[in-house]
């Protein structure tokens, strides 16, 4: 893994940031242009086109690598993206058809989407298990599996996958695995010290961490892997803007003290929630008796800011809460500063209605943000009142 001695935090502040060689400046430029000059015919200096490199796209991904645990020099690296599911759909693309999949049945409704609405039609198969049990993911595994892809915790009813566990089972059939890493973000868990071949990213939500970018990472030691995935950002042209990449990166510098403000806020909330009698169910690997809870304390530095839950008095009561909060935001997305609240079945997830991933209609998906906890406790208190009055 990283032979960088430096520290997380340190690593996210100072890598791909080295000062400005030409002024000096602390902060690398933004490089808002798409050609750059060539001294001679066949020779330019490092770039030619933005589609397929940019200054400041290469110090994000440098700086992701690091966060994600590459050597410097070493194989593979990270790529970034116009948004998550262009990272996703990069990764399909290395696919062939006749391939077959693995999928988690509790998956992010676009990953869901893109494999069986267009995938499948390229002649992907796939099979949709419940990952938190390694059996599970053995018995979906067929000899044309290439790839197991995994999301941990799980989006949206937060199971924990072994990812060590997941990761030795596809390699033992010659498939290589990937895990949606967005939830955790690299400050809580390090798939590829775990046996994962490529993290995958939405780098909109916690990475950039500020609700203002749309942007996908692969990150992944696999030079192969890394290869094919980098023709096809420059081939396919998935890529993001200069200035969403020097956003992210500004975000990244600060992912490590938000990550800990979510973490902690959201297993208060979580805490509040549990000892509710307006609450039926909750879901947050940080509860003692959540099922994943043991599993994310042996490899999550911390349990991570989404929670979800299911009030008392089913869907009128849950699309009552919803609409009653005023600091927590009625909104998709997820991994910003500010707390934002969703019922996944018809907003992030609808796409995914009728199938094996079907979400529960009354489930309530939280991001908690890094307001005041106890501000947020008493929004959630005022909002459960009016959905018990539903």
């Amino acid at each position: 893994m990283s032979d960088d001695p430096r520290r997380f935090e340190t690593r996210a502040i100072h890598v791909g940031s080295d000062p400005d060689p030409a002024t000096g400046s602390v902060i690398p430029p933004i490089y808002q242009t798409s050609t750059f000059a060539q001294p001679e015919v066949g020779r330019h200096l490092g770039y030619e086109y933005a589609r397929t490199g940019n200054p400041t796209r290469t110090s994000l991904e440098t700086c992701l690598a690091s966060l994600e645990g590459l050597e410097a020099g070493g194989p593979g690296g990270a790529l970034a993206f116009a948004s998550g599911m262009a990272a996703t759909t990069t990764l399909l693309q290395g696919l062939q058809p006749g391939d077959h999949v693995v999928l988690s049945r509790d998956v992010y409704g676009g990953t869901w989407r893109i494999v069986d609405r267009v995938f499948k039609d390229w002649g992907l198969s796939f099979t949709a298990a419940d990952m938190t049990n390694l059996d599970a993911i053995k018995q979906a595994l067929r000899p044309e599996t290439r790839l197991v892809w995994v999301e941990t915790p799980t989006n949206p009813l937060l199971g924990v996958v072994d990812i060590e566990g997941a990761a030795e089972l596809a390699h033992l059939a010659g498939a290589r695995c990937v895990v949606d890493n967005t939830f955790a973000t690299p400050w809580l868990q390090q798939p590829i010290e775990l046996g994962a071949d490529a993290v995958v990213h939405s780098a909109t939500k916690y990475l950039a961490g500020h609700s203002d970018v749309i942007l996908g990472a692969i990150v992944t030691p696999d030079q192969e892997l890394y290869e094919r995935c980098q023709f096809l950002q420059n081939a396919a042209g998935a890529v993001p803007g200069p200035l969403d990449c020097w956003l992210t990166l500004r975000g990244v510098k600060t992912l490590a003290l938000r990550m800990k403000a979510h973490c902690e806020a959201a297993e208060r909330l979580a805490a509040f929630l549990a000892a509710d009698r307006r609450v039926a169910e909750v879901r947050y690997p940080g509860l003692p008796g959540d099922p994943g809870h043991d599993l994310a304390a042996r490899q999550m530095r911390a349990f991570g800011g989404m929670i979800a839950f299911r009030p008392v008095g089913g869907v009128s009561a849950a699309k009552a809460l919803v609409a009653a909060t005023r600091v927590c935001i009625l909104a998709e997305s997820l991994g910003g500063v500010e707390s934002l609240i969703e019922l996944p079945g018809v907003m992030t997830h609808a796409s995914v209605a009728g199938t094996a991933a079907e979400v529960p209609a009354d489930l309530i998906r939280l991001s908690v943000g890094i307001e005041h906890v106890e501000d947020l406790i008493e929004d959630l208190d005022r909002a459960l009142d009016v959905a018990a009055r539903a």
